[in-house]
Parts: structure tokens; sequence; C-alpha cells
């Protein structure tokens, strides 16, 4: 098993004395520093903004020891180095995996997650946020959607065919209820806009659904409570650290991504001493 999680661009512009300056505009990828060009502006939660870098940790649940860790730059998503923290459960690549089990929360809940563990015949703990609309009207999850036909009914039981969004694969879609929404008694409670409700259907909705309706069982949400907690205690064990986990020693990517690897390195062997680990003359190490 594995727990996942996530520690937490400028562009330049020549002035008119002649100077480079990091230009006060926004871009998708900007340039935050002169001395540290790979460091990106993140942001942790819509008020909370950060600059630099972000850490990620895979741990072991049931010795507590970090398995892997990578860092990316701090506009980078959450899930995207996922793949990467648990290759040790998907390698050699297509061969049963057994009972593995990976956790995490909202963040690792994309559908490229859930399709990669899927592929891996890897039991998915990350939750998946829970579908929302604007002011209390129906959520997604109040219509019915048949991936197989191609079709998606509304809550006053009208079906509409999915079609292809240009651009997109085959897998991804809308329903339009537009002509269908102007005499809905519903339509109050289900959409504001003039044009009619849309539901918009993920290439990965099929496993973002078979989630939502998993993690709905109360055995899974008591699994899920007693054993992700542990990783965000893990993180607090790397965060009390003068060094290497909130603040970076040095500058780049790589260089960053060194220290903290050895600061986890560092944690791995408290956790060992912790649990018992000596050496003994011609038995070598071992748990006591």
């Amino acid at each position: 098993m594995r727990l996942l999680a996530t520690v937490l661009g400028q562009d330049l512009e020549t002035g008119r004395d002649g100077v480079l300056r990091i230009a006060r505009k926004v871009a998708p990828d900007r340039v935050i520093s002169t001395v540290d060009p790979e460091a990106r502006h993140g942001h942790k939660t819509s008020h909370r903004g950060f600059d630099g870098y972000k850490g990620h940790i895979a741990v072991d649940p049931d010795s507590e020891l970090i398995t892997a860790t990578a860092v990316t730059a701090g506009n980078t998503g959450d899930a995207e180095p996922a793949a990467g923290l648990i290759a040790d459960l998907t390698e050699p690549a297509g061969e049963p995996t057994g009972d593995a089990a990976v956790y995490g929360d909202s963040a690792y809940g994309a559908g490229e997650v859930l399709d990669h563990l899927h592929t891996h015949r890897i039991d998915a703990k990350t939750k998946v946020q829970p579908p929302n609309a604007p002011a209390g009207k129906f959520t997604k999850d109040r219509f019915t959607i048949d991936l197989g036909t191609q079709q998606v009914t509304c809550p006053n039981d009208v079906t509409i065919p999915i079609r292809p969004v240009r651009g997109h694969d085959r897998h991804a879609g809308k329903a339009d209820f537009g002509r269908a929404c102007t005499t809905c008694p519903l339509r109050a409670q289900c959409t504001d806009s003039k044009t009619g409700r849309q539901i918009t259907i993920s290439h990965w909705e099929r496993h973002l659904a078979a989630a939502r309706i998993r993690q709905q069982d109360p055995a899974w949400q008591s699994d899920y409570r007693a054993t992700r907690p542990k990783v965000e205690r893990k993180i607090a064990h790397l965060m009390r650290r003068r060094h290497g986990g909130r603040h970076a020693r040095m500058r780049g990517r790589a260089r960053i991504a060194a220290d903290f690897n050895l600061l986890a390195a560092a944690v791995n062997l408290a956790r060992l001493a912790t649990l018992g680990l000596v050496h003994a003359p011609h038995r070598g190490w071992a748990l006591t």
C-alpha cells in the first residue's frame, strides 16, 4: 500500500531604462526569479499562495517509511508526479500487483490517476470530489449517465444523446438539454442559463463515477479515515526541520529534489530507530 501527499511563473521584461525585471502580468508559466528560473508561483488554496516548489512523498502505511519523493515547480498539479511515486507498485508493467492499494486526498482523485491505478490493478483509495452546482441546483449525479448508449437522462426523465466535443477524444462529450429546458417544470431547480442545462462528460467519466459510488461505502470511509492521516503525520515530521522541508537551502529543482530526498532518508532513519532497528554481529540489521 502507499499513501500520497504533497508538501507545500513570471516572464521577464526590459524596462525603459534597459534593465531586465520580472514582468508584472499574468502568464500560465511565469518565471518568478532571475536567480532560480525553475521556481514558480503556486497556490495551496485560492487565498493562500507561495513561491518556489512542491515536495511530494509516498509513504508505506504499515511501517510509516517514506518510499519515494519528488519535487516539482509550484504551479504543477499535485497528481502529476503520482505515477512516479508509486512506480514500485506498477513495475514490471502489465503484471498483477496483488492486494496493492494507494491512498490519497482529493488532489489525487483525478481521472488520470484513477485510470493509472485501474490499469495496474491497484485498489484506488483516493478521494474524489463530489459534483457541485451553483446556488444549490441539481448536481451532475442527479442525471443518469449511460456511457453504453451514450445518453444522459435528466431528473425530469428527458433523455439526450451525448455529442462528441470537437478536439477531444470519443470518450468525452456533452449532453445539451437546451430545448427541453424551455418548458421543464424543474428548470428553476436545475439551471439559470438562458440556453438550458449542459452536462459535460469527461474522458475519465467511468472511473470518476465508479469512485464516487465506491467511497460512499461505510467500510471504505472507515478504512480511509484510519489510514490516510498517517501521511499527514509524516509531512509534519518533514516540516519540523529548519531546512529541506518548508524552506529549501539551495536553488534549482534538481538540487532541491536531492536535498528533499536526503531529508526523507533522515526521517526514515529516525523511524527505523523507533521501530527498533539494530545491528548485531553475524546477523546484520534486524528489527527487535
